[in-house]
């Protein structure tokens, strides 16, 4: 029942604010609210209050003890929603598949898949030496086993 009401009151907040989605939330066994969300053009202090309000006015402590902790996804957290991938266009991304990892620049989202591209030095096809060759990748989200923005300092 209380995780029902908390449900229900986060995906309210969510509606009111299409910008924000959510990437994951839980209630433990001692009632320890857990929200992890994420928004098109990031995640401001203020959005997690927003978040924050919108669960924690509308539940009574008097009937129910929680804690409430709302948090934005971390820079070194994986994507997991695919509305993720959008802001990050232009980025450089570590994609693991079943097969194969690659590390490359966002250049295109779709509602399928993804698009990476990156350099490499390969021997010339000709001749001694080495020449820098530009690919590309398209990967489909079902084959995405784990993706996260690299970081660069």
């Amino acid at each position: 029942m209380f995780k029902a009401t908390v449900k229900d009151l986060l995906e309210t907040a969510l509606a009111e604010r299409s910008d924000l989605f959510l990437i994951e939330h839980t209630v433990n066994q001692e009632n320890h609210i857990k929200v992890i969300i994420d928004g098109d053009d990031g995640v401001l202090v203020e959005d997690c209050m927003f978040i924050s309000r919108a669960i924690e006015h509308n539940l009574d402590r008097e009937e129910q003890d929680f804690s409430l902790e709302v948090m934005s996804a971390g820079a070194t957290a994986p994507l997991v929603h695919k509305r993720q991938y959008k802001k990050h266009l232009k980025r450089g991304l570590m994609v693991r598949t079943a097969s194969e990892t690659i590390e490359g620049n966002l250049t295109e989202v779709t509602d399928k898949n993804i698009s990476l591209e990156w350099k490499v030095r390969e021997p010339k096809p000709v001749g001694k030496g080495k020449v820098t060759v530009k690919k590309q990748a398209n990967i489909a989200y079902r084959d995405i086993v784990e993706a996260k923005v690299m970081i660069k300092f």
